[in-house]
């Protein structure tokens, strides 16, 4: 796990490093939109229809959404009742409920579980998040955002969710896979080769992503009940939840892992568009993520590989 941990932190360094360096004159936030926008159009759809039509689905799908969502919810309620006791402005309370609820189960959890367990821990991955997480923070998290910011449009929230292509790739892959209809080698190998991709790509532009100007200390006090949310009680909660259901290592182990994954790094985009406070926020993804480099091999001892 450490040594896992290590590889991802490499590949995030590269991205600060282009914060830095600006190669070809490239600004990391312009360059960070063109790796996203081609992750999220075009290499997360193709290995989500290459992983969910290839994967067993069927009970433990939806014990993986049921504690995915446990763990969201549960992290939201807790982080609600910790600001009714912190003097916070509007966009505050909004930037870190969503900072609380939302692991990055996709940008840091994929690339980590696809390491420690291969094509399970892919599979884990894409459905922990867009069987639960995706469609709670279209839904919930644009709800949150639209009532401690300001509003965007006249959109319905229910559109939101069907403008994300993984969510689409991720029903016709299971309507195939549960109707028991064989993935081509050729249209296999296409899906494989587009969703290599993915990792390196997510963790770079998660480096791109992470703001250390953002770390003040004020913020810095304003953030640790996420981080000990974030970080130790949700996926002590998920933990628990997934005994109860009768889950066991490796299940148990990447439900958890993928529990305690820092800051989901989207975030900032929807504190962008809804008036949040997107500085608060990228101190709290910032932050999180870099403990996370000691958390997650604690988790996994802890669980069970």
């Amino acid at each position: 796990m450490i040594l896992v941990i290590g590889q991802m932190a490499a590949m995030v360094l590269v991205g600060l490093w282009w914060q830095w360096a600006r190669p070809g004159g490239w600004e990391a936030a312009q360059a960070r939109g063109a790796l996203t926008t081609l992750v999220y159009y075009v290499l997360l759809p193709a290995l989500v229809l290459g992983v969910l039509w290839r994967a067993p689905l069927g009970v433990d799908s939806l014990r993986i959404a049921g504690v995915a969502a446990l763990g969201v919810l549960a992290s939201m309620g807790l982080m609600a009742g910790v600001a009714r006791f912190m003097r916070l402005s509007r966009g505050q309370t909004g930037a870190l409920l969503l900072a609380a609820a939302f692991p990055n189960a996709t940008y840091l959890g994929l690339p980590v579980l696809e390491s420690l367990y291969g094509d399970f821990g892919r599979a884990v991955a894409v459905q922990y998040d867009l069987f639960a997480c995706t469609p709670l923070l279209l839904s919930l998290g644009i709800a949150i955002a639209v009532y401690y910011g300001r509003p965007h449009g006249d959109q319905p929230l229910w559109v939101g969710i069907l403008k994300v292509p993984a969510l689409w790739a991720a029903l016709l892959a299971a309507a195939l896979n549960l109707s028991g209809v064989p993935l081509p080698d050729m249209l296999g190998g296409i899906f494989d080769r587009l969703g290599a991709g993915v990792v390196p790509l997510m963790l770079i532009a998660l480096g791109m992503g992470l703001r250390l100007d953002a770390l003040q200390p004020a913020a810095l006090a304003r953030v640790s009940p996420v981080l000990v949310i974030q970080l130790a009680l949700a996926p002590a909660l998920v933990w628990g939840a997934g005994l109860m259901l009768g889950l066991s290592p490796p299940l148990l182990t990447t439900v958890v892992l993928e529990a305690g994954m820092p800051v989901m790094v989207l975030g900032l985009v929807l504190c962008d568009r809804y008036g949040l406070d997107t500085g608060l926020y990228a101190a709290a993804a910032t932050l999180s993520t870099l403990l996370s480099l000691f958390t997650l091999p604690l988790w996994h001892g802890l669980v069970g590989a």
